[in-house]
């Protein structure tokens, strides 16, 4: 009899974030080579696992602050340190699904430590770098280090801690995912204003350091006996669809750049038609399309990917707008805009309760405007609108942000088989992380163009204005699609009760 395919288990900030932990996926036999996790000290391969995490949070948040100044020191406008976050987020996006297979060849203990030695060596070199392209290139290999710690890091927990333990393991994961965002606006600030800026790359070095000693010393190497074949084709054609696709974006948000933009979308087009036609013929492809054909799970990547590009502009032009467009110091700008993750925060006990009493569909189709207008409401702030105004604009968009994306990231799961849930969740987090990177793309081109078609040399708080609005408008049609979720679906998963509707499915349970 055929024994079951492990498949790449994967994961990203927005899930960890809102609290969604898939199931484990498949059955496979594994090999131990280490020391083994008991009851006993099971919450310290967590907490190994959640510092890594925390490291990985809050330099992507920290960054943010940090753009207007870097873009000074390299002698560049400051929307074009888009492509900085660019870079990094389109590394998630490739190795991502490879997160998983490659954890079954080598060891997740091999991996996550490599991991951790890639995130390092990359954030040693994004603070040696003194031109925008080597900070390119050292926020990718960054990138690459973190596409495999936040899946391999779920991944060592899975199969090393014991089931009775599962709940409390996995608890700590949140807290890195929570507390990151609120340390790293400040901090970044902070550091900007009062130091140096490659401090932000710096402080990663001493906590990186002391994990890959630590999972060396705690977390066992759990291999698979027969790991599923490396869909070598499969990963190619995907990584130069994405990446020719998200550069052939940001390009286009560059002066005299349009002719080599038009020709990386076009190869991005050909070879992700390219990857379409390989996908639809191999069982084992590292983006399984025919996850798909489930509704409820093709209905969030649409809606949550389109929403997703609200999410990935706002880190990108909030910073922008106060350190250029008002003239706020970074620690100025950092303490207004880490209102977002606080309003994050604010809405995890509330998430249940609300999809208990409205249902998913409900929920997501009023709220989906709610918390795209209040990003909106953005593009009216200026230098006169008192802070705590700004602030509260920003904690209560944060708020309904963090409950769209909790919703979209639960119900995505309701039709998917147990034994297809890694596939699901790989898939999943690299459409998260491409409509985020996506995100930053838009936001630069509508600011490039506001700018040319105001004849402004320097991006002014029209410009800033317009761009969130041209993404929050995307945004919005998100309802549509939200509209088209079942009345009744994720009906088990919130408790909500539609009358007049049919009972669903067992298996969907």
């Amino acid at each position: 009899m055929l024994r079951p395919r492990r498949r790449g288990m994967a994961s990203v900030n927005a899930e960890v974030r809102d609290g969604i932990v898939p199931a484990a996926g498949s059955l496979a036999k594994t090999r131990d080579e280490g020391p083994a996790v008991s009851g006993a000290n099971y919450r310290l391969v967590a907490l190994i696992i959640a510092s890594a995490l925390f490291m990985e949070f809050v330099d992507a948040t920290v960054l943010a602050t940090a753009l207007p100044t870097m873009a000074r020191d390299f002698g560049v406008r400051p929307q074009e340190m888009s492509v900085a976050l660019t870079s990094y987020l389109l590394a998630l996006a490739v190795f991502i699904p490879a997160s998983g297979v490659i954890a079954d060849r080598f060891g997740s203990r091999t991996v996550f430590r490599a991991a951790i030695l890639l995130f390092v060596l990359g954030s040693l070199a994004c603070g040696q770098s003194w031109t925008l392209e080597m900070m390119v290139v050292s926020r990718f290999l960054q990138g690459v280090g973190g596409a495999m710690m936040i899946p391999v890091g779920r991944l060592v927990l899975l199969r090393s801690v014991a089931k009775q333990d599962m709940v409390n393991a996995m608890s700590w994961l949140l807290v890195p995912a929570l507390i990151g965002p609120i340390i790293g606006p400040p901090l970044g600030g902070f550091i900007v204003t009062y130091l140096d800026w490659r401090w932000i790359f710096y402080i990663n070095l001493p906590m990186g350091v002391l994990g890959f000693w630590l999972v060396g010393r705690f977390i066992a190497n759990i291999r698979e006996d027969q790991p599923a074949p490396f869909d070598t084709l499969g990963f190619v054609l995907s990584g130069l669809s994405l990446g020719c696709l998200l550069f052939g974006f940001e390009m286009a948000s560059r002066p005299n750049e349009g002719a080599l933009a038009a020709a990386l979308i076009v190869v991005g087009l050909v070879t992700g038609t390219f990857y379409v036609l390989h996908a639809r013929k191999r069982e084992s492809a590292i983006l399984d399309l025919s996850l798909l054909r489930d509704e409820t799970f093709r209905l969030s990547v649409i809606a949550g990917s389109i929403t997703r590009i609200t999410q990935g502009a706002q880190p990108f032009l909030l910073p922008l707008m106060m350190q250029v467009g008002f003239g706020f110091s970074a620690a100025r700008s950092g303490t207004i805009t880490v209102a977002t993750a606080i309003g994050s925060l604010a809405m995890k006990s509330f998430a249940p309760r609300v999809l208990r009493r409205f249902g998913f569909r409900r929920a997501l189709v009023w709220n989906g405007v709610i918390a795209t207008a209040g990003y909106a409401i953005c593009g009216l702030f200026n230098p006169s609108w008192p802070v705590w105004a700004m602030f509260c604009v920003l904690g209560l968009s944060g708020f309904f942000m963090s409950f769209q994306f909790t919703a979209y990231n639960t119900i995505a799961y309701d039709g998917i088989d147990k034994t297809q849930m890694s596939r699901a969740t790989a898939f999943y987090s690299t459409f998260q992380q491409l409509m985020l990177s996506l995100g930053i793309c838009v936001a630069a081109l509508a600011l490039h163009l506001a700018m040319m078609a105001n004849d402004h040399a320097a991006p002014s708080l029209a410009d800033f204005s317009i761009a969130f609005w041209v993404v929050t408008a995307i945004s919005l049609t998100a309802s549509f699609w939200n509209l088209r979720f079942a009345p009744d679906a994720g009906s088990e998963i919130s408790g909500h009760a539609e009358t007049g509707q049919p009972e669903r499915r067992e298996e969907h349970a």
